[in-house]
């Protein structure tokens, strides 16, 4: 007795029309999950000290709220320990923290 011939379905993906805008080889095309970079953090600031009031900017984790600098931490790119007035501790990179007058 002869063996059958064995059929395979056809795949999913052939039957899906190509993709037209937003290609990866586009220019204005951007990847939601891909990071943005600053490459100002690699330089450090040397107006910052230890106990030095200052606000916190940025878009990250207590942005805009008053600190106090406890450390500071050189390296790549440099940071600082800071403590808000809410007493929560947080590592910052320099370049997004703001001199805050003593008095205020």
């Amino acid at each position: 007795m002869r063996k059958r011939k064995v059929t395979y379905p056809v795949a999913r993906t052939a039957t899906k029309q190509p993709r037209v805008a937003g290609l990866p080889g586009d220019p204005g095309y951007v990847r939601s999950t891909v990071a943005t970079i600053n490459l100002a953090a690699l330089d450090g600031r040397d107006d910052l000290r230890v106990g030095q009031r200052v606000k916190i900017g940025g878009e990250g984790l207590y942005a805009g709220e008053l600190a106090v600098v406890e450390s500071l931490v050189s390296g790549i790119i440099p940071a600082a320990l800071v403590r808000t007035e809410a007493g929560k501790t947080r590592r910052v990179r320099v370049i997004d923290l703001e001199r805050v007058s003593a008095e205020g």
